[in-house]
């Protein structure tokens, strides 16, 4: 596999620059043909990740805030869990956000959002997130005029706009902050979205993961691609770039995933805090009277 720090150049939505999907290839495996190897490979990413995830928490300086965004069935919650599978769990939280309650429609959009974000040496997830509100209802116009917001908001041509400055100011401040800001799209092609529908309706064990809803989202298929290239073309910023992760291989999008978020934890040069003379003198004192212990 290509060092992790050239495969995120190569899977990065370039900062300041018009994005189009058919740049990104969703076949792509970064020249690893063996399906064996990447799962070694992942399996060798996820210890160096826990080490990594274990300085994060003891120099509680940093935070990592995950953001996954998806077409339906492009392996979000599956590349979640191989990733995170050797995270401790007093360090890592996962949040899967669905349609809005009523308490939350009461709230401004990135409020719920917002108040899931990680404290300080924590590693938090977002299944789905703020994005959705640039996303799903600029794809369905009746969502946004559902919404209780100001008449003249709502009905403006600059909301998108108007979105994507507030979303890259929020980010810009939880960077400034100490709270690192990850954003993946897991990127599938609608030939393969086709294939993994009618797998789950072809396994009885898989029965429970399909959704009528899911298939009439596919018939806004083109409505979406054109919402994302919009989204990453205004909010993948130097503080807080997108990574267009090829996702047609479960096994490749799960590596470079993996890889991606252990070469961001390296980049923070993190280390386990140092103590004092004083504490060290304490601690030896401490040892050499449980030396002198008669067990």
């Amino acid at each position: 596999m290509k060092e992790p720090k050239r495969l995120m150049q190569q899977l990065m939505a370039k900062p300041g620059k018009k994005i189009s999907l058919k740049d990104f290839d969703p076949e792509w495996t970064g020249g690893i043909k063996d399906k064996k190897r990447a799962v070694s490979l992942l399996q060798r990413g996820v210890e160096m990740l826990s080490r990594q995830q274990d300085r994060l928490y003891a120099q509680d300086t940093y935070g990592i805030l995950i953001v996954f965004q998806a077409m339906d069935a492009a392996g979000k919650d599956g590349t979640i869990r191989h990733v995170m599978s050797g995270i401790n769990p007093q360090g890592c939280q996962v949040f899967s956000f669905k349609g809005p309650s009523a308490e939350e429609r009461d709230h401004d959009y990135l409020w719920r959002s917002l108040k899931a974000t990680p404290e300080r040496g924590r590693i938090g997830i977002h299944n789905r997130s703020y994005y959705e509100e640039v996303l799903v209802a600029r794809v369905h116009p009746e969502i946004l005029a559902s919404q209780q917001l100001p008449d003249g908001v709502k009905s403006s041509d600059g909301i998108w706009k108007q979105r994507f400055e507030q979303i890259n100011s929020v980010e810009r401040y939880l960077v400034d902050n100490g709270i690192i800001v990850l954003k993946f799209y897991l990127h599938i092609s609608k030939k393969e979205q086709k294939k993994r529908f009618l797998a789950r309706i072809d396994d009885a064990d898989k029965n429970w993961k399909f959704s009528v809803a899911d298939v009439k989202e596919r018939g806004f298929w083109k409505d979406y691609m054109h919402a994302y290239e919009d989204v990453f073309t205004h909010t993948s910023t130097k503080a807080a770039p997108w990574y267009i992760i090829p996702a047609n291989n479960k096994w490749f999008s799960r590596l470079a995933v993996a890889a991606i978020v252990y070469q961001t934890l390296e980049d923070l040069e993190l280390q386990y805090p140092k103590v004092s003379k004083e504490k060290h003198a304490e601690l030896q004192r401490i040892r050499d009277l449980l030396l002198e212990e008669n067990d």
